[in-house]
Order: structure tokens, then C-alpha cells, then sequence
């Protein structure tokens, strides 16, 4: 058993202490959270009154698949040579040795949803990850497959459209999809009349199997969407098939705040502390983050990375802070807002007992651009110590 004590405690879960600890068991979960826990253990970490809070957590990224400092070589998030690709899997391009994973750790990012990029209509499937130096993608899965990834708006229509290609305009991409949609509805139910027996069933298709998999309510569509259009025609496809969904980037969000609050919309706003790249972008700001919560939005953060480095998804929270957003509810954006919303928040995104041991320990309070991370441990194992 490992024992923190002496720390200042942010648990994201309605209860801090200014001196506490945190009793880790050997299945790698907290077992206890208090001021004082009297223990004989293995390991004694006295932080001296650095701050801890749960291991943050990237709701949307492409880290591994997009590799940093490798150019074309390591560019493997868009099989951009068909509109439709469900069957793609995200651990099948995910490079464990991308330097961003160490800097991630080093900075107390512990859980990563990662997966394909927007070019193409159905982009592939999305993977939920422990960042935790395994040598193979396996042994640091949540989940696989975590999500079908969808993407409405300008990528699609430029890489495909510049081709002469289906879809070129936003009306061309949406029936492309519902097509997919129906395609994989037909598959499903010659699967569901079959009843097993093999002389009935359809021919095998990774393509609608992985379809299958989003109708069958196994994980949800990740929709990708930045204008307030294309957030309404993701909500608007979702709803005529029944399917659970996020809404990505949503960047023109703020503009239908009352819309995503009544339609209980899972939000993931990103990244907000870059250039305004294409015209989609026109209208970010990062007022967005304040403007959501005041309208009761809960809303998860994402670095789109390697667009903004996976290191710096506490820094993106902080500058929300600047612009409005209470500094509680920024860290809650990348801990257990991000967990919930991604529908882990019964293991990760804060202390409590009974969670995954997934901790950083910082000199300084984390939302702090100068905090240096001390300790990072996930599953109760060190990952990290400055």
C-alpha cells in the first residue's frame, strides 16, 4: 500500500482538505481519503504541501497517431481514400514511443481518448487509454473501440470535394452519413433475423460491423463539428437514428447554448487556445467556456492534439480562467466533467475511494503555468517523480 500525506487535496468530488491524505491500496485504487490516515505501508510519500488532484484527462486528441516531430512518416490519423472508413482502428496506428506520451505524463495527463482525424465522413474508431509508459497499446486500453468517429463541415468537403469526389458541400456530407447509417441498420437487422444461424447471415463487413456497433449502443458517435450548423445537423442525424453521441470542438457552441442545454448534449470544447486556422473558426473565442456554464452546459476540454501539445491541456484550462470561467470548474473540464462526459467517471477524474489511483501531484496549485508535476501515478503505480 502506498500512503500520501501532507497534501493539499482538490478530489473533484465536493470535499478538498488543505493538509490530507490519500491511501492507495495494492489493486491500485484509493482506499481512503481523509485529513489524517494512520497506516503501516509499504511506501510513504510525503508531498510537504504540494497539491494533488486526479490524473487530468483528454477528452479528444490524436496523440500517437499524429506523431510529433516526424512529418509525413508518423501522419497516420486519415485513411483519406474513401468518405467512408468505420472499419479503421486507432490502435492500429497508435506509436507508444511518441514523445508526446512521456510529456504528457509529465505534466498529469494520465487518460487519453484518442483516435482519427476529420477527413473523411466516418473517420474510424476511437480508443480510451491509460497514459502510463506501457510498451503496447493493449496493455493500456479502457476501452476499444470507444467511439466512431464523424465529421461534418469543412475537412470533408475539401479533401473530397477538391477531388470531384461525393461530398462537396455540407447537404452531400450529411447524406453520405445517413446512407452509412442506413446501410448499417440493414446490416443489423439480417444479423438480428439470422439468429445465429450462419446460412442466414449476410456477408461478414468490417465496415458495417463497426456501424453495428454505434446502432447497437456499444459506444457512441464522436462528432466533429465546429459551426453552429453543423453542431445542429450532428444532434439532428443522432436523434432521427436513437444514437448516443459527443459533440467535438463545438466551437460556435456558445452560440446555441440554450439548444446543447436542452438537448443534454455531451460537450467537448477545442481547442480554444490557438490561431483561427479556417473559416470555421471565425467566431472562437474563449469566452465559449464561461458562456456554457452560466447556461448549465457541462463541458469536457481537448487539445485536439498535436494541434495544441498534450502537455498543455492544464495551461488551455487556466486561460479559461482569465476569460471568466470559475477556476474550479476549469479543472473540472479535465478531470471529472471530461471522465463523466466520456462516460468513465465511475473510475477516473477524482479522489475518492473506490477509483482508479490515478494522481498528479503538483508544487503549485495546477492551474499555475509554472506548476511542475512532483508525482504521477496511475493504477497506483509511479509513473513519474521529479
Amino acid at each position: 500500500m502506498i500512503l500520501i500525506k501532507n497534501a493539499h487535496i482538490l478530489s473533484m468530488a465536493g470535499f478538498d482538505f488543505e493538509n490530507g491524505c490519500v491511501l492507495i491500496n495494492d489493486e491500485g485504487k484509493i482506499e481512503k481519503v481523509a485529513e489524517t490516515i494512520d497506516c503501516e505501508c509499504a511506501q510513504v510519500i510525503d508531498v510537504s504541501g504540494g497539491w494533488l488532484c486526479p490524473g487530468f484527462v483528454d477528452a479528444h486528441c490524436h496523440i500517437g497517431l499524429f506523431n510529433d516531430g516526424m512529418g509525413s512518416e508518423g501522419s497516420d490519423g486519415n485513411e483519406a481514400t474513401a468518405n467512408i472508413t468505420p472499419q479503421m482502428r486507432a490502435i492500429d496506428s497508435i506509436n507508444m514511443r511518441d514523445v508526446n506520451f512521456r510529456e504528457a505524463m509529465e505534466a498529469g495527463v494520465t487518460t487519453l481518448c484518442t483516435g482519427p482525424g476529420s477527413a473523411n465522413v466516418i473517420g474510424g474508431q476511437f480508443v480510451l487509454m491509460k497514459n502510463k509508459g506501457a510498451q503496447r497499446i493493449e496493455d493500456a486500453i479502457i476501452k476499444e473501440p470507444f467511439a466512431l468517429k464523424i465529421a461534418f463541415g469543412e475537412n470533408p468537403k475539401r479533401v473530397y470535394g477538391s477531388r470531384k469526389q461525393e461530398p462537396s458541400t455540407r447537404m452531400g456530407t450529411a447524406a453520405v452519413l445517413r446512407q452509412a447509417l442506413e446501410d448499417g441498420k440493414r446490416y443489423k437487422a439480417k444479423v438480428e433475423r439470422a439468429n445465429g444461424d450462419p446460412e442466414k447471415m449476410p456477408d461478414y463487413s468490417l465496415k458495417l460491423e463497426a456501424i453495428k456497433g454505434v446502432l447497437d449502443g456499444k459506444y457512441p458517435l464522436k462528432a466533429h463539428a465546429h459551426r453552429a450548423d453543423d453542431i445542429l445537423t450532428a444532434i439532428r442525424i443522432a436523434n432521427e437514428f436513437g444514437l448516443d453521441y459527443t459533440l467535438d470542438h463545438c466551437t460556435e457552441g456558445y452560440l446555441i447554448a440554450d439548444i446543447l442545454k436542452e438537448e443534454n448534449a455531451k460537450v467537448i470544447i477545442g481547442p480554444l487556445f490557438t490561431e483561427r486556422s479556417k473559416v470555421e473558426l471565425n467566431q472562437l473565442t474563449n469566452k465559449a467556456a464561461k458562456i456554457l456554464y452560466d447556461a448549465g452546459v457541462k463541458f469536457a476540454l481537448m487539445t485536439d492534439s498535436p494541434v495544441i501539445p498534450e502537455q498543455y491541456l492544464p495551461v488551455t484550462a487556466a486561460v479559461l480562467v482569465k476569460d471568466g470561467l470559475p477556476e474550479m470548474e476549469a479543472l473540472k473540464a479535465i478531470t471529472i466533467n471530461a471522465a463523466e462526459i466520456l462516460g468513465v467517471g465511475d473510475r477516473v477524474g477524482s479522489i475518492e475511494p473506490g477509483k482508479d489511483a490515478d494522481i498528479a501531484i503538483f508544487n503549485a496549485h495546477p492551474l499555475d503555468f509554472r506548476a511542475v508535476a512532483q508525482y504521477v501515478l496511475v493504477d497506483g503505480k509511479i509513473v513519474h517523480q521529479k
